[in-house]
């Protein structure tokens, strides 16, 4: 987990000839950030009756929800593109109570070699997996695909369904992590943007928050899929299970059993891949976990 903070220094009156005039400086103090991280953003309110009321804001092409803290400060979580370099730029516009308002900006810098992410994990699948795909395959995926993103952009008109910190979805060992290269059949075809926890047919898949499921599906590559709807942008995927225990529409706890662990779609075996969404961006799922209660 990253931490992007924008700091609005207090207000200083400064006496001149012309009278009383107010000097206002921005500090931004952003930090690195892997490609497909998901960031923390902080905004603290200037001291004074001027109050922030509403903060707006985007980052790499997403809204940002950002919601008051404790005293004056406002916060929001933001998304790293997997295909971002050099940095990531977030804006807010912060809205005061006078009716006046700041454009605000942070720039999260990517590290140039991103640490563990070029590492490359031979795997064997079933030869259709890898054999070029027919043009009905390959619409039937880029359709899955585009499903996915809708409803990552979705999940930005849901308000906020969770309080509690994220949960792994799984107690097992990871056995694949977020960013890392697949070689199927001694191709590299793809990187890793998920998460595997090992598993064996059958053992139980729970979800990570409070959520609503917004679908439920076999797709081409990922096999039978939940995805959950958290609200404010963030969506969590469960994949390649024997078998669903929800069905779209159910609002589900954390911690509730949603399916079990199989091996359908493109595997190597029987296991489950996690996956997250910040609106239609995927990101590392474990950054969830990593906010805690704090977010």
């Amino acid at each position: 987990m990253n931490s992007v903070r924008f700091v609005i220094a207090a207000a200083a009156l400064i006496a001149s000839a012309a009278g009383a005039q107010e000097k206002k400086s921005t500090l931004v103090t952003p930090s690195q950030a892997l490609p497909g991280s998901i960031v923390r953003l902080s905004i603290d309110g200037v001291p004074g009756r001027d109050s922030i009321v509403a903060v707006d804001g985007s980052m790499s092409g997403e809204p940002l929800h950002f919601h008051r803290v404790a005293g004056r400060a406002w916060h929001s979580i933001g998304a790293v593109s997997p295909d971002a370099r050099i940095e990531a730029e977030a804006r807010a516009i912060v809205t005061y109570a006078s009716g006046r308002a700041d454009t605000l900006s942070a720039v999260t810098r990517i590290p140039s070699v991103p640490p563990s992410r070029g590492k490359r994990r031979a795997l064997a699948v079933a030869p259709r997996f890898t054999q070029p795909l027919d043009s009905a395959t390959q619409a039937r995926i880029d359709r899955e695909n585009a499903t996915a993103r809708e409803i990552g952009r979705t999940s930005h008109d849901t308000p906020v369904l969770w309080s509690a910190p994220f949960t792994r979805p799984r107690t097992s060992v990871i056995t694949s992590r977020f960013g890392s290269g697949r070689m199927f059949n001694g191709t590299l075809t793809s990187r890793h943007l998920g998460v595997d926890f090992r598993g064996k047919a059958g053992d139980p898949i729970v979800a990570a928050n409070r959520g609503v499921v917004s679908l439920v599906d076999n797709f081409f590559l990922a096999g039978n899929v939940v995805y959950i709807d958290h609200g404010n942008g963030v969506v969590t995927a469960y994949f390649h299970m024997s078998k669903t225990l929800v069905a779209k529409g159910d609002t589900v706890e954390r911690g509730q059993k949603i399916g079990l662990i199989g091996a359908t779609g493109r595997v190597t075996g029987p296991h489950l891949h996690w996956s997250a969404r910040y609106g239609a961006i995927t990101v590392n799922p474990l950054d969830l976990v990593a906010l805690g209660k704090g977010w």
